[in-house]
């Protein structure tokens, strides 16, 4: 079976051609994103993918660093952040545990932490990273709560015959709630200062919790 890299090394030039699924909803994330963030942050994105929501967002910070365990992601991030002559933004290979120390005054991941094996080993990580009162900004799909109990069966049914068949990654998933998410960012030290569901169903939780 292949690594996590491999598939998503396999898939980076189709990820980077695709259309954002849902540009409401993630257009408001990142409006709520940035009003975190402040001229002179120091920000590290984990699971950056190619890069699209880092070059937004690098705007409103000093200085930003994105990360993402696929190399040919980071390749093509790099290409876009060349083609638009960027100077405060750094791409890295990275996985979370071996991602650049901080402290960050802001750490970010979307559409990451379901696919975490160790949850919790990741977010003390990531508490350790941000400077004391800095925030932890995340968007998180919370596949448990969908509303459509078929819909929650046909996923669990779904996403290991696609694994086998090389389209979807060979990472865990994690079904988890709404409910247990927060609770596991509460355990690992953060205080939960803004949620929200963009989109709604399943809920892809955005929280912002911040260091205490």
């Amino acid at each position: 079976m292949q690594t996590s890299i491999q598939f998503w090394d396999g898939i980076a030039e189709k990820y980077a051609r695709s259309q954002i699924r849902d540009p409401a909803a993630y257009d408001y994330t990142l409006e709520r994103t940035q009003a975190y963030l402040n001229p002179g942050d120091r920000v590290l994105e984990l699971g950056c993918g190619t890069g699209t929501t880092a070059l937004r967002l690098r705007k409103a910070v000093a200085c930003y660093t994105a990360t993402d365990l696929a190399p040919s992601m980071i390749a093509i991030a790099q290409r876009k952040k060349d083609e638009e002559g960027v100077t405060n933004l750094r791409f890295v290979v990275s996985d979370i545990a071996n991602a650049p120390e901080g402290p960050f005054d802001a750490v970010m991941a979307f559409n990451l932490f379901h696919l975490i094996g160790d949850l919790d080993g990741a977010l003390a990580h990531i508490y350790r990273t941000i400077r004391p009162g800095g925030t932890f900004i995340s968007k998180t799909p919370c596949l448990a709560d969908s509303k459509s109990a078929l819909q929650r069966l046909m996923m669990r049914v779904a996403i290991p015959v696609m694994r086998l068949v090389g389209k979807a990654p060979p990472s865990v998933v994690h079904f988890l709630s709404v409910a247990d998410w927060q609770a596991r960012l509460e355990a690992a030290g953060f205080e939960i200062i803004e949620t929200g569901n963009y989109p709604a169903d399943p809920p892809n939780r955005f929280l912002v919790a911040r260091r205490k």
